[in-house]
C-alpha cells in the first residue's frame, strides 16, 4: 500500500474512532453533584421503607386530565410506579375530601387499598390507566425529593408543562 494510502487510511480510522467516542459520550449526560446526591438519598430513603401491606402515592396534578397520580409499591423504586385512576368508592382522595382539587400536587402518601385489576380510559390523555381503589391513606410529605427530570432542572415552565405527561425516575 502505498504510503499516502496508509496514511488517509490511519486519518480515516481515527476520525471514525472520534465520532463513535463522541456519540457514545455525547449519550451520558454528566449529573450535577447535588442531584446525585439526591438520588442516592432517595434510594436509601425506599430502602428503608418497612415492609407492609401498603403503596406509596406521589399526587401529579394535571388540570385537564382525571388520573390521580404515581403508585410504587413500598421498597421499590419511583421508576416501577404506575399513573393510576383512584377508584373513591371507599374512600376520597385527599384533596377531594377537603374540596380543595390539586391542592396536594406533589404531596406524597402512604396509601392503603389495591389494584382492581380493572383499566380505565382517560379521554383528555387519551391513555389508559390503572384502577387503584383507595382504602385509606396518611400524609407523608408536602415537600418530599424531586422524582421528575422537570423537578431536577426546573428549566421547564407550568404552561409547557402542562400537556406533558412526566415518568419518575
Amino acid at each position: 500500500m502505498p504510503v499516502y494510502r496508509m496514511k488517509h487510511a490511519v486519518q480515516f480510522l481515527l476520525i471514525g474512532n472520534l465520532l463513535l467516542g463522541a456519540i457514545f459520550l455525547g449519550g451520558c449526560e454528566t449529573m450535577p453533584q447535588g442531584i446525585q446526591q439526591a438520588r442516592i438519598e432517595m434510594a436509601q430513603r425506599i430502602a428503608a421503607e418497612p415492609a407492609g401491606d401498603y403503596y406509596i402515592g406521589r399526587r401529579y396534578y394535571k388540570p385537564d386530565y382525571k388520573f390521580w397520580g404515581y403508585i410504587r409499591r413500598s421498597g421499590q423504586p419511583w421508576s416501577t410506579a404506575q399513573l393510576v385512576v383512584l377508584n373513591e368508592k371507599q374512600k376520597l382522595a385527599p384533596d377531594r375530601e377537603r374540596l380543595e382539587f390539586g391542592s396536594d400536587n406533589n404531596y406524597e402518601y402512604k396509601l392503603y387499598g389495591s389494584f382492581s385489576g380493572d383499566t380505565v380510559y382517560e379521554p383528555a390523555s387519551n391513555g389508559f390507566y390503572s384502577e387503584f381503589v383507595l382504602k385509606g391513606y396518611e400524609l407523608i410529605s408536602t415537600n418530599p425529593a424531586p422524582i421528575f427530570k422537570s423537578q431536577f432542572r426546573g428549566s421547564a415552565s407550568e404552561a409547557e408543562l402542562r400537556y406533558t405527561v412526566e415518568k419518575p425516575e
